[in-house]
């Protein structure tokens, strides 16, 4: 499996801890790196397919310690992946150079109703996408109360380009649980961007993962009767054509 930027977030963190974060689920005996139960490791599946755009995820507090995170299914599927931990006094340095990059086009997806200068909307006359850069997708992981937050408190996103869509379907996201059915989760909204930007393959190999993902994780959960025939997974070898077997 491919070692990403979740991966050694995840890792700085842990060794910067002073206490076990107890998240819902803290019981399970889990993978540390695809975070499902041992016993359902995803990890020699992981997608390997190539794209010609970047990513990055910007996380609240806790985010990278919860086993139902989906950023992290992202960086498993765009190969040019970046994490960082989001401060609202302290931004990293490597965060801040990697958006003053003149190679990239740093777009952050969020929903229009939240941007009060609306000419900052992607694809709108005033702000076309640089087909000569390559786009850096940003994505602000956390709740949704969270991803707001990181939103009106990041001076460093005001003058970036943003990409808004509008979900027509409820979120089968259920590992956690939103006041609202259209709040999708991260790797969902990943998934109708990249169509947006036309990432056909991407886009359809990341809603493939996440849906083995959301089996397996379903599966570690001691109030569910485990299928363990697995078909999600059965189904996303026979569509991308992984070599590794069941």
């Amino acid at each position: 499996m491919r070692i990403h930027a979740f991966h050694h977030l995840y890792q700085q963190r842990l060794e910067r801890s002073t206490k076990p974060f107890n998240a819902r689920g803290s019981k399970v005996s889990r993978c540390q790196y695809c975070q499902v139960s041992q016993k359902d490791c995803l990890c020699q599946y992981q997608p390997d397919i190539e794209s010609d755009l970047a990513v990055m995820l910007l996380m609240s507090e806790n985010e990278v310690f919860k086993p139902s995170n989906t950023g992290r299914l992202i960086l498993d599927t765009v190969k040019e992946g970046y994490a960082f931990q989001w401060s609202r006094t302290e931004p990293e340095q490597a965060m801040l150079d990697l958006l003053e990059n003149p190679d990239y086009q740093p777009i952050v997806v969020f929903p229009d109703e939240y941007v009060e200068d609306k000419s900052r909307l992607l694809f709108s006359e005033t702000k076309p996408l640089e087909s000569a850069k390559k786009p850096l997708l940003i994505f602000l992981d956390g709740s949704w109360r969270e991803a707001r937050r990181i939103f009106k408190k990041s001076p460093y996103l005001d003058s970036l380009p943003v990409l808004s869509i509008s979900p027509t379907e409820v979120s089968q996201y259920m590992m956690r649980r939103s006041e609202n059915e259209q709040h999708l989760a991260t790797a969902e909204v990943a998934i109708l961007v990249f169509k947006e930007l036309g990432q056909l393959k991407v886009s359809e190999t990341l809603s493939s993962w996440f849906n083995v993902f959301r089996e397996s994780y379903m599966n570690s959960k001691t109030r569910n009767k485990p299928d363990e025939s697995r078909p999600a997974l059965k189904q996303f070898l026979a569509q991308f054509g992984n070599e590794k077997s069941l």
